[in-house]
């Protein structure tokens, strides 16, 4: 399946989606030769009248005039509502690859790992689903059947003016070899344009959504006019990509006009000859008259066509190019076969490089179900990448990260049972398995525009409450959820705008902890609330009826020192590990750290910190 997706090309990507949709295309096209057909019913007519019923005048056949133009007004009702049912089988086309793609585009997007969204701007992945995707389907609403139609409506014309006069036609063929030198020319400048177009766009959408999204720091430091002026240039930059475009279909859409006006201008001046002579009857003069409308249009429109056709092929294939890149964290084709983890998490030798920088070197540890393990170290010592590769955002680059799970074993007798599977590697277990036995509070609280329940009940959406305020209580964040105006009910703004950033921490804690999961994360998730808040969170985590296994990185030795198991990191290396009472008595980095922040007491130090 993948070598398939590999192979294929963006407009083969394309065409998936529009093949569901096969038959509104062919009854569309049927519908469109129908229309296209019936056109040659009123010239005809036309001529007819001026031959036959009109003729020199002095013998009008008056009584058949009303008949003939009653037909032409059936026709010209028959051909309307055909171009209505037609245009309404293209309409709904679009809508339906619109809803797909978009669909298919958006669950293709939250299959990537961590390093995709590190490379790509999250304007120029929503302009994927907005610009891109609004050309696609004005291609397939409009273009489609316009394309089709013209060279139709072009065919059936040229045809018929033939069957009137071969000179005449003759004589307006010669301007087609014009006609398509032109089309070639500008199809050539042209297609470059419209990549640089969606290019442009891509940024300018990129950039206003960061701005928007960090206008608290744009404020903060007063530094409106200096992101106004940055985004002046932004949106110059994608103003004179179109009016580049612009420029090359202005040089070229005066010719398509010029050339259809020559058509009228060949019929009058060679008609008007032959008609004087006799050559030619005024009838078939009018006739072509009328077919000409045929020939004009499609080069009239050849110039929009050729834009419109070029605007799609840019935004495919920028869609194909950012879906198609394969995530480096996929489930195994063939995982093992587990329920649930335990817990328990061992690290063998793990390294873990992000191109030449070292993040991690030899870490080695081992925990078992339901330890809380405490991990302290500077800033950039590489403490919330262990927990990404145990969470397999990221794989390292050497070693081992290893758990335990649950599977389900079926006796002789037809009974299930449940057996512990020790050192499953992380890159063999489902993904859903893995992170679903895992909660997270991130050190960089992210909260949904939605209420507050909704944000705390997010890993289990229809929970009970009473299971939403259970975990809010143990995260202490009962007491100031219910003095809001609406209690849980009350809606937090994007990324929690209007909580203080220790609110959003002891939500994003209830969160985790709602899952139930084997592993608990929280990455300094208590730096922003007050001592005694956190010694509460402490105790509600200890009192936990279901002990799990908690993994607690933090700043403070506060949030750490009662931990079964300490690892402090410097510089990507586990250089101590143990119990707050075994790293003081061995009087290192931890320990150092400790009388930086408690003072150096004897007391403290014998009495564990307490």
């Amino acid at each position: 399946m993948r070598r398939k997706e590999q192979k294929m090309t963006a407009m083969g990507w394309f065409y998936s989606y529009l093949k569901k949709y096969k038959w509104n295309m062919v009854v569309g096209m049927i519908l469109v030769t129908i229309a296209s057909v019936l056109a040659i019913i009123n010239p005809k007519i036309t001529g007819f009248i001026v031959d036959d019923i009109i003729g020199d005048g002095k013998d009008i056949k008056i009584e058949l005039l009303p008949r003939f133009l009653l037909l032409m007004l059936a026709v010209t009702l028959v051909r309307a509502v055909i171009r209505v049912w037609f245009q309404w089988l293209f309409e709904t086309a679009s809508q339906g690859i619109l809803y797909d793609m978009r669909d298919g585009v958006y669950r293709n997007l939250l299959q990537k790992d961590f390093a995709f969204y590190n490379k790509n701007r999250t304007g120029d992945l929503m302009s994927r689903q907005t610009g891109d995707m609004m050309a696609i389907r004005h291609f397939v609403a409009y273009v489609i059947y316009n394309l089709y139609e013209s060279v139709l409506l072009f065919c059936i014309a040229l045809f018929m003016i033939f069957s009137v006069d071969v000179r005449i036609a003759l004589a307006m063929v010669a301007v087609l070899p014009i006609t398509g030198l032109v089309t070639y020319l500008q199809s050539k400048a042209i297609k470059p344009m419209f990549a640089n177009i969606r290019e442009k766009f891509s940024s300018l959408n990129a950039f206003a959504q960061e701005n928007i999204s960090g206008n608290r720091v744009v404020k903060a430091f007063a530094k409106e006019d200096y992101e106004i002026e940055k985004f002046q240039k932004e949106n110059e930059g994608y103003r004179k990509s179109e009016l580049d475009a612009a420029n090359v279909w202005m040089k070229y859409v005066p010719v398509f006009e010029f050339l259809s006006s020559t058509l009228v201008f060949i019929l009058m001046l060679m008609g008007g000859i032959m008609c004087i002579k006799g050559d030619m009857s005024l009838g078939n003069m009018v006739m072509i008259n009328s077919y000409l409308w045929m020939l004009n249009n499609p080069l009239r429109m050849a110039g929009w066509l050729i834009n419109d056709i070029f605007r799609f092929q840019a935004s495919v294939e920028k869609i194909y190019t950012t879906i198609k890149m394969e995530p480096e964290i996929m489930t195994p084709r063939y995982p093992e076969d587990v329920m649930k983890i335990t817990g328990a998490v061992e690290f063998r030798n793990v390294s873990y490089n992000l191109q030449d920088d070292v993040i991690l070197k030899d870490i080695n540890f081992r925990v078992e179900a339901g330890q809380t393990v405490g991990i302290i170290g500077a800033t950039g010592a590489g403490k919330s990448t262990v927990m990404n590769l145990m969470c397999r955002f990221f794989d390292p680059t050497s070693g081992e990260v290893l758990v335990d799970g649950m599977k389900k074993i079926k006796n002789p007798d037809g009974t299930v049972r449940e057996e512990l599977v020790r050192n499953i590697n992380v890159k063999n277990i489902d993904l859903h398995t893995l992170r679903d036995g895992i909660g997270m509070a991130m050190q960089d609280v992210f909260l949904f525009s939605d209420t507050i329940e909704g944000n705390i009940a997010y890993g289990q959406p229809d929970c009970p409450f009473e299971k939403v305020e259970w975990a809010a209580k143990v995260a202490n964040a009962d007491d100031f959820i219910r003095k809001m105006p609406e209690g849980y009910d009350t809606i937090v703004g994007e990324r929690g705008v209007g909580l203080s950033g220790g609110q959003k921490q002891r939500i994003s804690l209830a969160r985790a902890l709602l899952k139930s999961p084997s592993i608990i994360i929280l990455d300094d998730t208590t730096s922003a609330v007050d001592m005694e808040t956190e010694e509460q969170i402490q105790e509600a985590l200890r009192s936990l009826e279901n002990k799990e296994t908690v993994f607690i990185i933090a700043h403070r030795i506060s949030s750490i020192k009662d931990a079964d198991i300490i690892l402090v990191l410097d510089n990507g290396r586990i250089v101590e590990q143990g119990t707050h009472d075994e790293l003081i008595e061995k009087e290192g980095y931890y320990y150092t750290v400790f009388t930086h922040q408690y003072g150096e007491f004897d007391s403290l130090r014998k009495k564990g910190g307490r």
